[in-house]
């Protein structure tokens, strides 16, 4: 039996279990469809997933997720409880988050800065995994990091999840190219994902910007639909280069910081963000200077 078909959970467990997909059920809604909390005996609570093929993704995606996360463990990847796809059905059951999602706590004054640090820490833990720890001869590309696909448990780690867009490199490189349609969310897409090429220097910009939305407290826009909720990546570089980023930070937040600790947070959002994929840095390099900054030591490796 291969490790996906293990995964595999009967519809009518599913159907019984969120009370026939009821709709007071619902917690959410996303590209997939319908996210509803369900409780288990054997699991706990549940979050199940179940595709709208109105809203666009279908068996590619659905599949990349099977595949993906019944092989590959991590603290910092969402964990996937099995998956349903009889009858033209295509569902997925995963641990259920307390916290929700980044993108909804982003706003709260209670969110301290050092919480934020650490949810920041796990996410990237979880990203250089699948950079660069999941095997010896192909990594993984998620294509789609953005707060809103960054989970929080009950102890508030950080979790990765949707990897519907996801892709497999199987070349044996430190840094691996892969030619691609761009695809993504805006705002957090890679700009030079317009050239057809991808690399995991994708993620890290995408990366970049998750970083961006956790210091100021908001999500990040695109031009033409800003308001005070929202910035864009051309503000961070300008607010970096002019020295004047802390005017972008709720006064609560910036007095729990440290000059230091601004300074070398706010360089790495710079060069995660930087335009050219071979100036930014890999994401060992990123989990590295968020583990070590704190400390206010040197940082100018990070150039390098």
């Amino acid at each position: 039996m291969s490790s996906s078909e293990k995964f595999e959970i009967p519809f009518q467990d599913i159907y019984l279990a969120t009370n026939k997909f009821a709709e007071a059920n619902v917690i959410g809604k996303s590209g997939f469809g319908k996210v509803y909390r369900c409780q288990s005996r054997e699991h706990g609570m549940l979050a199940v997933k179940r595709l709208n093929p109105m809203l666009g993704q279908g068996d590619h995606e659905f599949g990349m997720e099977v595949a993906l996360l019944s092989k590959y463990k991590h603290e910092n990847l969402v964990s996937l409880i099995g998956f349903c796809a009889e009858g033209g059905e295509k569902i997925l059951v995963y641990k259920y988050e307390a916290n929700q999602s980044l993108d909804k706590i982003l706003h709260r004054k209670d969110i301290s800065w050092m919480r934020r640090l650490q949810i920041c820490l796990g996410a990237a833990r979880g990203l250089r995994y699948l950079h660069n720890e999941i095997g010896t001869d192909h990594r993984v590309i998620h294509r789609d990091i953005k707060s809103l696909n960054i989970l929080l448990d009950e102890n508030w780690k950080a979790k990765i999840s949707d990897f519907g867009l996801s892709k497999i490199s199987l070349i044996n490189a430190p840094i691996s190219v892969i030619y691609s349609a761009a695809c993504g969310t805006l705002g957090y897409i890679d700009p030079e994902l317009l050239d057809g090429t991808l690399t995991q220097k994708s993620d890290v910009y995408s990366f970049g910007v998750v970083l961006s939305e956790v210091l100021f407290g908001k999500l990040v826009g695109i031009p033409g639909h800003l308001d005070d909720h929202r910035f864009t990546v051309e503000m961070v570089q300008k607010h970096y280069e002019k020295n004047t980023m802390h005017m972008m930070i709720d006064p609560d937040l910036r007095n729990q910081m440290n000059d230091a600790s601004l300074s070398a947070f706010s360089t790495i959002i710079y060069q995660c963000l930087k335009n050219r994929r071979e100036e930014r840095p890999t994401m060992s390099l990123v989990v590295e200077a968020l583990e070590s900054f704190r400390l206010s030591r040197s940082i100018r490796w990070f150039y390098s």
